[in-house]
């Protein structure tokens, strides 16, 4: 099984097709867009020929062909489960060199993602999330003790590295009972640098392998990638070899439903597939979240007023309370918002690729026939003008009121795709949020958050986006000054 998804090439399928499609300026013949677009800044790139060209587009490169939607109507249209589906772009064929037929890696038609699907619904219940709590809670404040000793040094914290150790130790211990020791040594986890490493390798060789050079040009990359793979691989079968011999009926997560047997005494699930569901799991159940908590401390950071509000509400709703309960965290409602705009404004994942499941018509202008693909720009569609009026700030602006009930009424849900579409959209959303707003309401709680005046928001690109070289001074509430970055943007401006 492994070696089967280690050679993976499956065919990614045909972009849509139509001569009508803008495409953008300085073409060069058999090269494509190379002199517009940008190869470490792929999404960068497609916002930039979404400005110059409109609600669709299409760029190629060396023969790679994508064809962009970014209109809200056309993504609208895409994300019709009737006529449309899930398909795996170029980057994510190459995923499942590590992935395999994962929830997240799997083809539509591959017979083990409708099974683990059904079976892993009960561990993202709210019943689940209920028991994941007091977890996340504990993890939370590992983070805390770790900012402490930042704020008592004077120094900086790295937040998108932190952010990242948080989430991978709450995923670990509540998917897998396994810890990750974040917070125990200033190096990461090994299973961080292989991930870090095979992501940005699979970026590349997906698209390798979607242009007309010969498979060599690619080699090194994959060669690269599956090493990495195979250390991924070897982690994830130390953790379930860990619990076959701690013995199942100990625990109630995500890793004892696939390792149940079923009523008749046989597997659920089969081996390969139980390591490649479990490191799906691993890495997109932190690093999006990830993401999102650095993307929301950006912007917190940097807008006083918006800060002081979600601490009001933190303060009233948590009161004194050393570790809050479940239904605290559900019910800070503002704190909510921040998180909701942040992921508007810095979708953690850029785009989702969906294919026609016959032939028919896309926004009642292009015909597109069965499998053709197209992929769905997130940014654009969360910056659609309807996110605007009413009060609100322009839409290229944080404010978290637009999350407020009254706006969310006016406003289409189309417009709001952080988490993908459809049944193929992420199992783990709730997971995701309980676990981010929580570890908010501590941060907020906790500390004066003090900006870098010179830091301007830049972001890293590996499949997912983070903010890139972002670092936060920490004042404990109510202490006196001991950082020595300027004092802009914290909650006493």
């Amino acid at each position: 099984m492994t070696a089967a998804f280690g050679t993976d090439r499956r065919d990614a399928g045909e972009a849509l097709r139509d001569p009508r499609i803008p495409r953008p300026p300085k073409r060069v013949p058999l090269l494509g867009d190379i002199l517009t677009f940008r190869g470490d800044e792929p999404t960068g790139s497609a916002l930039d020929y979404a400005a110059q060209l409109g609600p669709i587009f299409e760029f190629t490169f060396m023969g790679a062909r994508y064809v962009v939607a970014a209109g809200a109507d056309i993504v609208t249209d895409l994300n019709d489960e009737k006529r449309f589906c899930k398909h795996l772009g170029p980057e994510m064929i190459a995923l499942r060199i590590l992935g395999g037929d994962g929830l997240f890696t799997a083809h539509n038609d591959e017979p083990h993602w409708r099974r683990a699907h059904d079976l892993l619904m009960p561990a993202f219940t709210q019943a689940a999330m209920r028991r994941y709590h007091p977890t996340m809670v504990d993890v939370g404040a590992e983070l805390l003790d770790h900012w402490d000793a930042h704020a008592h040094a004077g120094t900086a914290a790295e937040v998108s590295g932190d952010t990242t150790r948080v989430t991978l130790e709450t995923i670990g211990r509540c998917a897998a009972g396994y810890s990750f020791d974040a917070f125990a040594s200033q190096r990461m986890h090994p299973f961080v640098d292989n991930m870090i490493a095979a992501l940005r390798g699979s970026d590349r060789v997906g698209v390798l392998w979607a242009t007309y050079l010969p498979r060599f040009v690619a080699a090194g990359y994959e060669r690269r990638v599956r090493r990495h793979a195979a250390n991924l691989h070897a982690i994830a079968d130390d953790i379930i070899a860990a619990r076959r011999a701690e013995g199942l009926g100990h625990h109630d997560d995500l890793l004892e439903l696939m390792l149940t047997p079923d009523a008749d005494g046989g597997p659920r699930l089969d081996e390969a597939n139980i390591r490649y569901q479990l490191i799906n799991f691993l890495i997109a159940g932190h690093e999006t979240t990830s993401g999102a908590l650095s993307f929301a401390l950006y912007f917190l950071s940097t807008h006083p007023e918006v800060f002081a509000r979600a601490r009001a509400e933190v303060d009233e709703i948590w009161g004194d309370a050393r570790r809050p309960d479940f239904e605290q965290v559900a019910k800070l409602r503002y704190v909510r918002r921040v998180l909701d705009e942040s992921l508007r404004l810095q979708p953690t994942v850029p785009g989702y690729y969906r294919q026609a499941r016959a032939d028919t018509t896309l926004a009642g202008r292009y015909p597109i026939r069965k499998g053709q693909w197209v992929l769905a720009l997130t940014g654009t569609l969360h910056r659609d003008p309807r996110w605007t009026g009413g009060g609100l700030a322009p839409v290229d602006q944080f404010d978290p009121d637009r999350f407020a009930p009254e706006h969310l009424r006016a406003r289409p849900g189309t417009l709001y795709k952080p988490f993908g579409t459809g049944e193929r959209s992420c199992i783990g959303r709730q997971f995701a949020l309980h676990e981010a707003v929580l570890l908010l309401g501590l941060l907020i709680r906790r500390y004066d958050l003090i900006a870098d005046p010179d830091y301007r928001l830049t972001v890293t690109e590996r499949l997912t986006v983070l903010p890139k070289d972002f670092r936060l001074g920490l004042r404990r509430r109510g202490s006196q000054p001991n950082c020595t970055p300027c004092a802009r943007g914290s909650s006493e401006e």
